[in-house]
């Protein structure tokens, strides 16, 4: 499974700033809310993705929430780790705290002490390296997902800045739906099946 897998609802962005949901399991409706919300269907490696072009934070800040608040009517498994709903700092300010996902493996960098304390809290380690910090090894995928999304509503709750990076350069590199094993026929209890001989 990839990391936009393990939930109902994965709302994410690319490296190169689009905004994508994946809609894991059938959700009544969910087109119509997600394209009512101006997000464009695309089928691709056997699964739709809704996909929002580039454009303010402010724009897609909008348009997500208002396909999150219409999706949360169905289901409450949703995540968001996507940075281009973020509104930026009215000043400007750069992130206190970056996380990114890297070949099975989520790093995060603090660039202030504040940023560092609220990692440390929600289970990144710090390394070696200065203000850097990782998750540990042997986390299931899932469970580093949902470490990520308590930091970052952590993060968020006091204020800092925070962007979360999924490794995904571009729309073309999403991951594509987890292959389904192929449907065996259950065999029938021992009584079913000797009735069945004897008719």
């Amino acid at each position: 499974m990839a990391v936009t897998d393990h939930h109902d609802i994965f709302i994410g962005s690319t490296d190169d700033g689009w905004t994508f949901v994946v809609v894991n399991r059938p959700i009544r409706n969910a087109a119509r809310i997600l394209t009512g919300a101006g997000f464009t269907a695309r089928t691709q490696q056997g699964r739709t993705l809704y996909l929002l072009p580039p454009e303010t934070a402010e724009d897609a800040h909008e348009r997500a929430g208002v396909a999150a608040y219409g999706l949360m009517a169905h289901t409450m498994d949703l995540i968001d780790l996507a940075w281009t709903t973020r509104r930026p700092d009215a000043d400007g300010a750069e992130y206190e705290a970056t996380i990114r996902f890297h070949d099975g493996t989520v790093t995060a960098t603090a660039r202030t002490d504040r940023a560092g304390e609220v990692l440390a809290q929600n289970g990144f380690a710090p390394t070696k390296a200065s203000r850097a910090y990782t998750l540990p090894a042997g986390l299931s995928e899932r469970d580093a997902v949902n470490a990520i999304v308590r930091a970052e509503t952590h993060l968020h709750s006091y204020g800092i800045p925070v962007r979360v990076g999924l490794g995904i350069p571009t729309v073309q590199n999403i991951p594509p739906a987890p292959s389904r094993p192929a449907a065996t026929p259950a065999p029938l209890p021992p009584d079913q099946a000797r009735h069945r001989r004897h008719r």
